[in-house]
């Protein structure tokens, strides 16, 4: 045993759709060196190390496809690249990153081996691999490792990287819906759909948040003004201008108070229930210096409660609690805090704890004097001594919501004028109205946080990411635009020109991404042959009413389609000789398992444009959820023969004309004559390349006088750079 290690060759980061699968996924090429002659079984100890440092490892079902299968796997005796794709995947699961999909394939090369893993936030996929690798290896060697310190390595970096709960949440109820996303910065900004059809959130802002209604929100003196001036039940209260003020208010408008910065967020400065000048004039100070101005209102007694409201409908609600601590005669009010409270697994300073750690602030520090209390004191036995009045707003009650009330914070965001609000409200009993408890509406904010309503301390959760893509997506709408992807052997860069200007002659913004650059409808903005960044450009674009990518084979094993589906798959041809010796692509089924991707990707509500004069790509047709329309230059094939006799469609020369065939429904387009670009090569690939062309436009649905017109005009673009 020479060389026992795992060393890593090279890493492929496959953005999109690829050979393997449909997510994200990183392949990573790694060498064993000796370890290939020492299966798990044959390494002393090597399972115990394991199983008692990864117990959760025990779910993992592997290739048996029951429960502890990998384990057993180990146990009877596998290679390192198993068992590191496997380490690697339970890694990223514990450190919160989402993602299943892994696989160990040997390759030519003794010892080398390809370990493919799931890879929904690569920086992080990166990191759990060479952790993975170095626990493998402490294990192989006997030596100790920090799990617990790997996987809170890996958690910082999900922290960092990883989308908020609230913005995971509606991407994960877009995919559920089938609608793509892309992820435009290493925040929460993304775009779901694509296109034209896009929208864009910001956490649980959108494209359709008003910065005008935003601005209202954050100054609460306006927003209660314009709310009381259309019947919204509010509490009483202005702007105060200094400490005297605020007393001159509280008296006007009669004790108890409330004072609380006029554009605060998250509750800071927010003092409730005041009944002295004293306590008045020190939530003053403090208040003031949580925004840009104070406010004092009337209090409302009862619970603090957040309602969201998504369009024109209340989709969640919540209830806060007041924070209480009971006195044992020996402890301190923060020994009792740390004790009574925040020994709660409830409560953390993450975003996955639903409720936050109580700390003695300002707010909590004015409320345990108003009892004559601080911080170091020992309340007698049996005591209850009250700690925070706001906050916790954790507890789910959409249930009990009245009817009159989800009418009020319905008609509240609409008066503000957010299509995504968060209503604070202060009501004894949720589920009476408003008018006959003397409750109110007291705020109305935009991006508001839905972690209490995705994972609330008590109660239902609720599809809050559900109800704001249902909001940005009505009907069905799955966010796409008219997409034709391109793979193949030849040709696929004429096919996608020609397709774009079928596209352009019907009057549809579209963009191109090929070999020639990327182009936005006849513009070409990067000549640089078009990869998996200029495809997304494409995709990104909002003016883009349709696109058209072109796919080589070399880019979905490097980099993956730049799209999750299409309407439109075409595979032109499949030649055996177009081998990748680095990738491991030689042989002709390798070959065909890359150029595959396009067809797996076609919806079902589309079309797989094949080649039925190359028997490999027609078998293709069996793999398209959609449907399948063949392309050939001889239109005698028996395999078109019986495509059209099942009522299909295809397209096909016969006697010099192009020839649109469903079933025995037949359409002459033009003749070959007629199509500049052959220049009299009316049998050979190009050709082929037209019909392919002509296909994807008929599978489109674009009307056959701008295909005609197309055809017979169409010139590639000049294979030179042009300024954007």
């Amino acid at each position: 045993m020479n060389r026992k290690h795992i060393e890593f060759r090279d890493v492929l980061s496959l953005r999109g759709p690829s050979m393997w699968t449909y997510p994200p996924v990183l392949e990573a090429w790694i060498d064993i060196g000796d370890l290939e002659d020492y299966p798990s079984n044959l390494i002393p100890g090597f399972y115990e190390r394991l199983e008692a440092w990864l117990p959760t490892l025990i779910e993992h079902r592997c290739s048996y496809g029951e429960r502890g299968g990998f384990l057993r796997r180990v146990r009877e005796g596998t290679w390192p690249g198993h068992i590191l794709e496997h380490v690697t995947l339970e890694l990223q699961n514990l450190a919160g990153l989402p993602g299943g999909f892994g696989k160990a394939r040997e390759t030519s090369t003794r010892g080398v081996y390809r370990v493919i893993v799931s890879a929904y936030q690569e920086e992080v996929t990166r990191a759990a691999l060479h952790a993975a690798r170095d626990l493998v290896m402490a294990a192989i060697e006997d030596r100790p490792f920090d799990v617990a310190g790997a996987i809170d390595a890996l958690r910082d970096l999900v922290n960092e990287y990883w989308l908020g709960p609230s913005t995971a949440s509606i991407v994960q109820a877009a995919e559920e819906r089938r609608i793509p996303y892309i992820r435009l910065n290493q925040g929460n900004l993304v775009q779901l759909g694509y296109g034209a059809a896009q929208h864009r959130i910001w956490t649980a802002e959108t494209d359709r948040t008003s910065a005008v209604a935003e601005g209202i929100a954050c100054d609460k003196d306006l927003t209660k003004s314009l709310l009381q001036a259309c019947g919204v039940p509010v509490p009483q209260g202005r702007m105060v201008e200094n400490k005297q003020d605020a007393w001159d208010a509280a008296q006007e408008i009669g004790l108890p108070v409330a004072v609380k910065p006029c554009d605060g967020n998250h509750g800071r400065g927010v003092f409730l229930d005041l009944h002295t000048r004293e306590a008045i004039e020190t939530a003053f100070d403090v208040a003031s210096g949580e925004g840009s101005g104070v406010i004092v209102e009337r209090f409302v007694p009862g619970n603090e409660h957040r309602l969201l409201v998504v369009g024109d409908r209340m989709v969640a609600a919540a209830r806060g609690k007041t924070a209480s601590v009971v006195g044992d005669g020996r402890s301190t009010i923060l020994e009792l805090i740390a004790s009574q409270l925040n020994s709660d697994p409830r409560r953390g300073n993450t975003e996955e704890h639903p409720l936050n750690l109580v700390t003695l602030d300002s707010a909590a520090r004015i409320e345990l004097e108003r009892q004559g209390y601080h911080g170091d004191s020992v309340p007698p036995a049996g005591e209850e001594v009250l700690i925070q009045r706001n906050g916790n707003v954790a507890f789910d009650v959409t249930d009990e919501v009245h009817p009159s009330i989800a009418s009020h914070v319905r008609l509240a965001a609409r008066i503000v004028g957010l299509d995504i609000a968060g209503v604070d409200l202060v009501a004894e009993d949720i589920s009476r109205p408003l008018e006959e408890q003397g409750g109110a509406i007291v705020e109305v904010n935009a991006g508001p946080g839905l972690l209490m309503h995705l994972k609330p301390a008590d109660g239902q959760p609720r599809p809050v990411g559900r109800a704001i893509v249902d909001h940005l997506f009505p009907n069905g709408d799955e966010g796409r635009i008219p997409l034709v992807g391109i793979a193949g052997s030849h040709g696929k860069t004429m096919v996608a020109h020609l397709v774009g200007q079928f596209l352009r002659l019907a009057g549809r913004r579209m963009a191109v991404a090929s070999s020639l650059g990327l182009f936005f409808d006849q513009r070409r903005v990067d000549a640089a042959p078009a990869d998996w960044n200029a495809a997304r450009r494409a995709l990104m674009n909002p003016m883009m009413e349709a696109a058209v990518i072109e796919n080589g084979a070399r880019a979905i094993l490097t980099e993956g389609l730049a799209y999750d589906r299409c309407q439109v798959g075409v595979v032109t041809d499949l030649d055996p000789a177009h081998t990748h010796p680095d990738l491991c692509i030689v042989e002709p089924e390798q070959i065909y398992n890359v150029l595959r991707t396009q067809v797996d990707v076609v919806l079902p509500s589309g079309c797989a444009v094949l080649n039925a004069a190359d028997d490999r790509v027609a078998e293709m047709a069996a793999l398209c959820d959609g449907d399948v329309m063949f392309f050939a230059v001889d239109g005698r094939l028996a395999r078109i023969a019986e495509h059209l006799a099942q009522g299909k469609r295809a397209v096909f020369v016969r006697a010099g004309a192009i020839v649109l065939a469903h079933g025995k429904e037949e359409t002459t387009l033009t003749r070959l004559a007629s199509v500049t670009c052959l220049a009299g090569q009316h049998g050979g690939r190009e050709a082929a390349n037209v019909l392919a062309g002509v296909a994807a436009g008929w599978a489109l649905d674009l009307p056959l006088d701008c295909i005609r017109a197309g055809v017979e005009t169409f010139g590639m673009p000049a294979p030179v750079a042009a300024t954007a």
